[in-house]
């Protein structure tokens, strides 16, 4: 259909198209402040402003997402307001310690924040968050910091109750199926990508290309955790969840450790025949958006017939072998991945596979945590000792919304760029609460016209909150119209008030942003080398065999710290250490380490005895890279162990364990020690 055209130009009118569902939430929003301001004034609380601004920070688009929220919400909020209570009357007479304190309490709340990476993390950042905007706007009159607190309580309480119980009943979002997407959207990156790695056409993608998969995989377990509170078969969808999440994780090792393998094989000649022809079918599956499940069953019968190949025992055997095992369990687990993906969201009793799945554990970095608690504490306890000195009357609600942006911010790396967009995001708003404070509200009168006459903007501003790439600006929108005209009983029009709260809210970003600039900014790479770190001393620990063997949980923290090194790694500059670093590789070592520590019970001893030098040398390899911090070669008797464990694993019986090990030692060599020589072992028949 063609566009409509300026009649006598031919210019194209642009076209208007709204979505349904950002209209939905926005209209569910805006139903919940006007409940919230018709309770707030009927019930005569002090600051109507700051329920009617609680109701935009709680909503949420995704109609799970905020209702595992509340109750950690409600929490956070009676636990700052407890907090205020303990600390204010008590420490009135010394401000100094008083500062201290409360900077101290909200950098400990963010540090939990930051740690737990949950919904649960809300109860922490809102402890954190209602203690400070208590706090610090009524330090110079304590005296009444009792029943300041009880009425902030009751404001945010009945605002979060009202946007709870809207949303709930208008359901604007299901999480279901944005799971649904992401599951699918990852399951054809990963095909593609999988088709050209083992095809040979893997070196003309950027490690950071495939890295950023292992992200989407945590990305799905974030969205999976709000499941439980979507809809009422959500329990076995949350099962099929996690179990596709574990079955995700092993597609991008798996096709690595298959590319690895068949890279070596080429690089001694031309590919055998059949193995040729087989490659080329398996990259025709998985290139093919029409293929089904049940065409990979085929492909992977003949990829274990291939495998059979290992028995000969020459090195160029045991490479087919392993190339041909990984290909054909990247295949199960892309399978097994596209039912699970087919069945999320759908009634009936969960498959074993989902059953058993045990939970995706995430990674947590307590390094990141402390830095982050700490940038938080030092930002608030500059904002206040600025205030104090410089006796500034409305230092108070600086600090107040410098503490509201730190807290909001804290789990960023670089929280600077996000902070610079929202305060520009303000700078845009205050000309239309100006326009509204002194020329529309003077005219209105009665409740029923104040909730008519905002309509226009809060449904605009909410329709931009439910867009994804246009939400960062929605929280700043709403914190300047709301703030700036500071709704109250009656209607006071003051211009000299009205620039002050402005310069206030101003003065606390910008202040948040120069102590962020000074504080966060250069500790991106950083973080994304003390990820590594502990990602090498997990590796030390899975190989040391004096401690606890928790396979699944490394994988799984293994994959998460993928991921968060993924966006990290964008900013590395090309020659930077970071990019020696091939987490890919040290997943796929990982995962080979686990087949070895099952095997040991079931070998002879002198086989035991080779496979525990193999994860002895590991364990101190891998310590020393977390010692040093850097990415050093492994050293040459590592070399040596894992060939005389191949030696003395031919030698035994062929049974299920035994080749677990053999495989997992090829794959180990081909990881650690790509350029060395084919060893030399004796051809058997």
């Amino acid at each position: 259909m063609k566009s409509p055209t300026v009649r006598g130009i031919g210019l194209p009118l642009p076209s208007l198209t709204i979505d349904s569902q950002r209209l939905l939430f926005s209209l569910s929003s805006f139903i919940a402040a006007a409940i919230t301001l018709a309770i707030a004034f009927s019930a005569s609380l002090p600051r109507p402003w700051w329920a009617l601004l609680t109701v935009y920070v709680t909503a949420q688009p995704m109609a799970g997402a905020f209702r595992p929220k509340t109750l950690y919400r409600l929490g956070g909020i009676a636990t700052g307001a407890a907090v205020t209570i303990l600390l204010v009357p008590n420490l009135q007479n010394s401000p100094e310690l008083l500062v201290l304190c409360l900077a101290s309490w909200t950098g400990f709340c963010i540090y939990l924040a930051v740690l737990d990476r949950t919904p649960r993390a809300f109860l922490f950042q809102m402890a954190a968050f209602s203690s400070a905007v208590i706090s610090f706007p009524y330090l110079d009159d304590p005296a009444n910091i009792f029943d300041t607190t009880i009425a902030r309580v009751q404001e945010m309480t009945v605002a979060i109750l009202c946007v709870t119980a809207v949303h709930a009943l208008l359901q604007p979002w299901s999480a279901t199926p944005v799971i649904r997407a992401r599951a699918q959207s990852f399951l054809d990156h990963a095909r593609r990508w999988a088709a050209e790695a083992i095809g040979g056409r893997h070196t003309r993608l950027e490690n950071e290309h495939r890295r950023m998969l292992a992200a989407d995989i945590t990305e799905l377990g974030m969205i999976a955790v709000h499941l439980p509170f979507d809809q009422r078969w959500a329990p076995t969808t949350k099962r099929r969840v996690t179990a596709l999440q574990q079955q995700l994780a092993r597609i991008l090792p798996l096709a690595s450790a298959a590319a690895n393998r068949l890279d070596l094989l080429r690089a001694q000649g031309k590919l055998p025949p059949e193995l040729a022809r087989l490659i080329d079918d398996v990259s025709d599956w998985l290139s093919d958006p029409e293929s089904t499940v049940h065409q990979s069953a085929p492909l992977i019968r003949r990829c274990e017939r291939a495998a059979a190949a290992e028995e000969r025992g020459d090195w160029t055997a045991l490479l087919t072998a392993s190339a041909c095992v990984r290909i054909a369990e990247c295949l199960a687990a892309l399978a097994a991945s596209r039912r699970l993906a087919g069945r999320i969201g759908s009634p009936g009793r969960p498959r074993l596979e989902a059953r058993a799945a045990q939970p995706f554990v995430l990674a947590r970095d307590h390094g990141m945590a402390a830095l982050a608690g700490l940038a938080t504490a030092t930002a608030i306890a500059l904002y206040c000792a600025v205030w104090i000195l410089l006796a500034w009357p409305n230092g108070s609600a600086t600090a107040a919304f410098a503490a509201l942006i730190t807290c909001s911010f804290a789990a960023q790396d670089d929280p600077a760029p996000v902070i610079g967009r929202y305060l520009l995001a303000t700078l845009k708003t205050f000309p239309v609460a100006a326009l509204y404070l002194f020329v529309i509200l003077p005219r209105v009168d009665g409740y029923e016209m104040l909730i008519v006459t905002l309509a226009p903007a809060l449904l605009w501003m909410g329709y931009v909150q439910a867009d994804p790439a246009r939400s960062p600006q929605a929280l700043p929108m709403f914190s300047c119209f709301i703030v700036a005209m500071g709704f109250l009983a009656r209607f006071q029009g003051d211009f000299a008030l009205f620039i002050n709260t402005g310069l206030a809210q101003l003065g606390g970003i910008v202040a948040t942003l120069a102590v962020t600039k000074m504080f966060r900014s250069a500790n991106v790479l950083r973080t994304a080398r003390r990820i590594l770190r502990a990602n090498w001393a997990e590796l030390a620990q899975l190989a040391d065999i004096r401690r606890p063997f928790l396979p699944d949980r490394w994988t799984a923290q293994a994959m998460d710290r993928l991921g968060q090194v993924a966006g990290r790694m964008a900013v590395a500059p090309s020659g930077d250490a970071l990019h020696a670093a091939d987490g890919l590789a040290d997943l796929r070592i990982g995962r080979n380490i686990i087949p070895i520590r099952r095997a040991l019970p079931h070998v002879p001893h002198d086989a035991r005895h080779r496979l525990g030098a193999v994860l002895s040398g590991l364990s101190a390899c891998y310590s020393g890279r977390w010692r040093r911090g850097r990415v050093d070669p492994p050293p040459a008797a590592l070399l040596q162990s894992i060939d005389g464990a191949l030696d003395a694993l031919l030698t035994l019986p062929p049974d299920e364990a035994r080749r677990r090990a053999l495989r997992a030692l090829v794959g180990m060599r081909c990881n650690l020690f790509p350029a060395a020589d084919a060893p030399a072992m004796e051809v058997r028949a």
